[in-house]
């Protein structure tokens, strides 16, 4: 079982936690790359990240 670092809340399921993408469209970034982020459901804590490149 997983549990998110700030809050304990467990991370069973998909829906407990929230994704994010912040492409070139949200102005995030200006160049072709996108951000991707996972958070707790609970208190919204950054659990993960990444970055992938041109679409």
């Amino acid at each position: 079982m997983v549990h998110c670092p700030e809050c304990d809340a467990t991370l069973a399921e998909e829906t407990d936690v929230e994704f994010a993408d912040f492409g070139a469209k949200s102005g995030f970034f200006k160049a072709s790359k996108r951000f991707y982020l996972v958070a707790c459901g609970d208190c919204g804590a950054a659990i993960g990240s990444g970055v992938a490149g041109a679409r």
